[in-house]
């Protein structure tokens, strides 16, 4: 027999028979190691114990310590439990696919009847059952036309329409947990009891239509979410718990800011609050963005199909575009982005090198084409405005002004609390336009502003956009979630596609290099993103409704007019609650709006010109003097930028 040599991780190598199992080695090396293997990786390859390995290798067997491939092997065991036990309750159900996904898994189910929350709870028990049956799960390998028979003898439509739709006629594998069978790549534990009963749940049943087809039959999808240990899955569902709270939708909704409609799918219908809310942070982007040099434009929202054929946005981006076709037969789009409209304006003119770098900045309205199932309230939408801009500067100009922009993000993401950020470098896509040259000096002037400046960063090969390279500053908030904001992109490609020049110090024309940058990204976005960070406890000085003054008695209400009156005056957002309600029942409906101040004035109030403060969050009140309060909320609601 031949000998095949398998190298460990700490360098060791050792000679094996061909064809041993991953399990054989780990016995090899130790019993201890032996019952605690859950798995192996085979030259990169995530490998099953039952496995056999023909050729020499590097190896590393694995554990329940080894999280990753532990977590993968867990979920994916429970994705099988999960339908053995479906099918165990109701014989009838037939089974499809079943993935690992975040956190859990999912499987999808043909069955008559719809599933209940009730039965979740049956479910559940069922998998603990097998789990605690420590059956064996056994693989075998077979020939297509045998697993085909198969899946058509036991009625099962969805597994043979799998097999006749993989490429190939390679054999397929089959896995048992116990002596329920399902169609599967693996790896899978080594018996049903590796799994840990106490740490999985499932969370709930949504539609899915078979290969996602909305034209296929329309199946039940069972989501579960599970863990190494009970503790790890505890630690999740109180996330989920906690993020639950934080839905942006629903705090929109208790707060008064806005609100979506079917008439426009993924457009924002503003109400005061909101809307204040929203152009305070434009009044904040506006006053950094003035004092870092930008002037702001305004470009149309529609314009003819000859630009973003220019452009190139016509044919790599068209399945994202709204178009219209006007009367006269002219083809149009409403904008995805800004870029085109800021080369109009800087084309307008003959630009020489003493206008660079040009800073070009429009909180500008753009529309894209957004799945409707991907819709999520400001956080996916349809139209939103971007605090956009393009900076059009030499050569020499472009690590420096990377650089600039790169600061002046991290400043303002520290203006809001947000001090965990990490920068995704996107390099060139093989779908793109330039020359190697230009996106060699794209990618190299990034690489060396965020050298310069320190930062961590991580490289993603091949994602960036058509035109250039991009870095994506991702914020981590007050929950641990990553979101995708702010983003810088070279481009030495759409001012040669539209002709820009510049006269240089030596009277000669040459093309701009063009930086897309966003700060917030999606105004909408980042709204939400505010709200979910605060729970709706937004800073003082970005609250839409920062004080309410609500009276104790009729007799105050005049008082409570005059304290509004000075608020406002001095730039507070304020206003009266004069209703006849009581004051507990006016606390708690503006607490449930996230009023950061609620000040209650009654007789005693009046007479000694105080007010009682009750702030949001906080059981106790505090008397102030009317002028001593005025002073710190005049304080409070000035914005970082401005102290």
């Amino acid at each position: 027999m031949a000998t095949i040599s398998l190298t460990f991780p700490d360098g060791n190598k050792r000679d094996y028979d061909a064809g041993i199992t991953a399990a054989a080695v780990a016995e090899s090396i130790s019993k201890s190691l032996s019952k605690k293997a859950i798995s192996a990786t085979v030259n990169g390859a995530h490998w099953d114990l039952q496995w056999p390995i023909d050729a020499d290798a590097d190896i590393a067997i694995h554990t329940m310590a080894d999280e990753a491939q532990a977590n993968e092997l867990v979920r994916h065991d429970l994705a099988h439990i999960m339908a053995r036990a479906v099918q165990e309750i109701w014989p009838d159900t037939k089974v499809t696919i079943g993935p690992v996904i975040d956190n859990g898994w999912y499987y999808d189910f043909d069955r008559k009847e719809p599933f209940t929350p009730e039965d979740l709870g049956v479910i559940e028990k069922k998998m603990k059952e097998i789990i605690n049956k420590r059956e064996p799960v056994t693989t075998e390998v077979w020939d297509r036309d045998r697993a085909i028979q198969h899946y058509t003898d036991n009625g099962e439509p969805y597994k043979v329409e799998l097999i006749e739709s993989i490429p190939g006629d390679e054999p397929l594998r089959m896995y048992w947990h116990g002596d329920w069978q399902d169609l599967c790549r693996g790896p899978h534990l080594q018996h049903t009891g590796q799994v840990p009963a106490d740490a999985f749940k499932l969370m709930n049943v949504a539609g899915a239509y078979w290969r996602g087809d909305s034209d296929r039959p329309m199946l039940q999808r069972i989501y579960g979410v599970a863990f190494t240990g009970k503790e790890k899955l505890k630690a999740h569902l109180n996330f989920l718990e906690e993020a639950e709270k934080r839905d942006h939708r629903r705090l929109g909704r208790e707060m008064g800011l806005f609100h979506f409609e079917e008439v426009a799918p993924g457009s924002v219908f503003w109400h005061p609050p909101g809307w204040r809310l929203f152009q305070t942070l434009i009044g904040y982007m506006r006053r950094r963005q003035e004092t870092a040099g930008y002037v702001e434009v305004n470009s149309p929202d529609i314009m003819d199909r000859a630009l973003w054929e220019t452009s190139g946005h016509w044919f790599n981006y068209m399945d994202n575009m709204f178009l219209a076709k006007t009367h006269d037969d002219r083809d149009y789009a409403l904008k995805p982005m800004n870029c085109p409209g800021h080369m109009m304006i800087y084309n307008h003119s003959l630009r020489s090198y003493r206008e660079l770098p040009m800073k070009i900045a429009e909180f500008g309205k753009v529309h894209r084409y957004e799945p409707s199932g991907a819709l999520h309230g400001l956080l996916r939408v349809r139209s939103f405005t971007q605090d956009d801009a393009h900076i059009y500067c030499t050569p020499e100009q472009l690590t420096e002004e990377c650089l600039k922009v790169n600061d002046l993000i991290l400043s303002i993401y520290k203006d809001f609390g947000f001090e965990n950020v990490h920068v995704k470098l996107s390099t060139r896509p093989e779908n793109r336009i330039g020359s190697d040259e230009s996106w060699d000096l794209s990618e190299g002037a990034l690489k060396t502003a965020l050298d310069r400046a320190g930062m961590d960063y991580t490289i993603f090969e091949g994602e960036g956009a058509f035109y250039g390279p991009k870095l994506e500053y991702v914020l981590r908030d007050a929950i641990g979630r990553d979101w995708q904001c702010g983003t810088l992109q070279v481009d030495y490609n759409l001012p040669e596609r539209f002709g820009s020049t510049y006269v240089t110090q030596s009277g000669e024309k040459a093309a701009p290099v063009m930086l897309h940058r966003a700060l917030f990204g999606s105004l909408e976005r980042f709204t939400g993103i505010l709200i979910e960070n605060f729970a709706g406890r937004l800073p003082f000085w970005l609250a839409p409704r920062q004080v309410v003054v609500a009276s104790i008695t009729s007799e105050a209400d005049d008082y409570v007019y005059e304290v509004v009156d000075m608020l406002k005056a001095a730039g507070v957002q304020a206003e009266a609650d004069i209703r006849n309600e009581k004051i507990n029942y006016k606390v708690r409906e503006h607490s449930l709006a996230k009023v950061p101040v609620i000040l209650a004035v009654g007789h005693r109030e009046v007479e000694e010109r105080t007010v009682s403060v009750r702030r949001l969050g906080e059981k106790q009140t505090s008397v102030q003097s009317l002028d001593s309060f005025l002073e710190t909320a005049i304080a409070d609601a000035t914005a970082p930028d401005l102290r």
